[in-house]
């Protein structure tokens, strides 16, 4: 099998992991669209906007809420994807132990010394879900809620740049709309 053939398959693969995995998620969107949206977008937008071919950092962005939203464990990720994709898993996914302020808290302290792979997911995902906030309003979230998350995500970002110009730009334009910039 050629080198291509391999990560398509690889891909695939994970892709099939992380629906297993969130079979029965949803989003919160008026939709309640299949969960497993958020991961494809996420990977989606790294290969696509991101121009990111890196096999490992595709197949973290499948899989970066399976730990954090799922039974899987970091063992299983390692022993199904190998060392680099569950370090990568395990550096974008959330505590679940801890409450939600010190998870935001943590999320906006720790972006900065993140490996680049790990801040490349970390920019896609924000990428995605600020686009999914302006497309549909979770349900139960006001307007406060979503702006609160729009400058929760700025904070994050801030501690991301330098990494994917494309992206970047991408997320400037919706915290512009937001009234957020850094000048």
């Amino acid at each position: 099998m050629a080198s291509g053939e391999a990560s398509i398959s690889e891909i695939i693969r994970c892709t099939n992991f992380a629906a297993i995995k969130h079979k029965n998620q949803r989003r919160k969107d008026p939709e309640s669209t299949p969960y497993i949206n958020h991961p494809i977008g996420v990977a989606y937008i790294l290969t696509n906007e991101g121009k990111i071919t890196d096999l490992s950092v595709i197949q973290a962005a499948l899989l970066h809420d399976t730990v954090e939203d799922t039974e899987t464990t970091l063992d299983e990720i390692k022993e199904e994807f190998g060392d680099e994709v569950a370090g990568l898993v395990d550096e974008v996914s959330d505590d679940k132990s801890l409450s939600k302020i010190e998870r935001k808290n943590l999320q906006i302290k720790n972006a900065p010394h993140k490996s680049l792979k790990a801040k490349l997911v970390k920019l896609a995902d924000k990428l995605y879900n600020l686009r999914d906030l302006k497309r549909a309003t979770p349900e139960g979230w006001s307007e406060e809620r979503v702006q609160e998350y729009f400058v929760f995500a700025f904070k994050v970002v801030a501690g991301l740049r330098g990494i994917n110009d494309a992206m970047e730009k991408e997320l400037d334009k919706l915290f512009k709309e937001k009234g957020l910039s850094d000048s």
